[in-house]
């Protein structure tokens, strides 16, 4: 029994010296990375962050994920720490974070990794399920009974691209007032800080079309409309058109441009070098991999603006970020 009491009392020992037992005191000694992130990144993401984890055993990375504009504003405005964010609309991070205008900065340079399109997805239980198509979507969407849902333009980039997407069908299609008329089908009751929020409520039926990226189209398994590349914002070469597509919304109007979803590391970032590490994941092939299983277009390699100011490991990764 003597022989027996030692490692307890070591153990016990070190109780007392922690204030915790030997696998709390080593649980402790871990590092949570706060990833914020829009909620389109929520699968993809989560995947990543499993990678990440075992490459690196001692880290817990802490997502958050919800409407860009929110995501962003709650750094800037809540002062919520964070050691990265991701956007669905690159716009976000100049922006919110780039500190114009005499504001704290943020951050200062930002890399582009995917793409996406906006589309609705429908399941078979939608009202017009069997007759919706990619020439009369516009026409089916804006009957009498059928129910939208959507993000809001105010919080998130899906919402208003969604906006815009419509605002540009008027102009591709040559019908005046298609964009109300659909958006009437979709009232503020269906709408949420970000469209993720309403998959269930389509699931369940209680709404019959979600306003959405082709990403969470393709996760999800759902019918969706293939709508064309001059309107659903998926094609750079279309940028020039889709600047006509403008949302209005309490954060100004917004004019239509190509979706890419980009990165950056908070300026006063409290893990930083591991941020990086993160970024380069997700920018690698690792990372690219999980995001094109999941539905987003690639871009290879990624390109950044200010690439300069981008840690030195991460700058071999990009590219300069194109000419509009």
């Amino acid at each position: 029994m003597q022989r027996l009491a030692t490692p307890v009392l070591t153990a016990f020992g070190l109780f007392l010296a922690t204030g915790s037992a030997p696998h709390m005191a080593q649980a402790a000694e871990s590092t949570t990375l706060t990833v914020f992130a829009a909620g389109t990144l929520a699968v993809p993401f989560k995947q990543i962050d499993g990678i990440f984890e075992r490459k690196y055993p001692n880290v817990v990375v802490q997502p958050q994920f919800g409407g860009s504009v929110k995501m962003a504003k709650q750094i800037t405005e809540l002062h919520q720490p964070a050691d990265i964010i991701a956007v669905a609309d690159y716009s976000v991070i100049p922006k919110y974070l780039f500190g114009d205008n005499g504001q704290p900065v943020y951050a200062t340079w930002y890399a582009g990794f995917a793409g996406n399109a906006v589309t609705f997805v429908y399941t078979d239980k939608s009202k017009f399920a069997g007759e919706i198509s990619p020439t009369n979507w516009y026409q089916v969407l804006a009957r009498p009974g059928v129910e939208i849902g959507r993000s809001s333009p105010d919080t998130d980039p899906s919402g208003y691209q969604t906006v815009q997407m419509l605002s540009l069908a008027e102009r591709h299609y040559g019908v005046p007032g298609l964009a109300d008329k659909v958006l009437a089908n979709a009232p503020m009751a269906n709408v949420r800080d970000t469209e993720t929020s309403l998959v269930s409520a389509l699931e369940l039926g209680q709404i019959d079309y979600l306003a959405i990226y082709r990403s969470d189209a393709l996760q999800h398994q759902f019918k969706h409309l293939d709508l064309p590349a001059e309107i659903n914002l998926s094609d750079p070469a279309f940028g020039s058109f889709y600047a006509k597509g403008v949302a209005h919304t309490k954060n100004g109007d917004l004019s239509g441009r190509p979706i890419v979803y980009a990165v950056t590391i908070i300026a006063n970032a409290e893990h930083a070098a591991l941020a990086e590490k993160y970024v380069a994941l997700l920018l690698g092939p690792e990372g690219q991999e999980v995001m094109q299983k999941n539905g987003f277009g690639r871009i290879d390699p990624p390109y950044a603006v200010n690439s300069d100011k981008m840690p030195t490991d991460l700058r071999a990764m990009v590219k300069p970020w194109p000419a509009p």
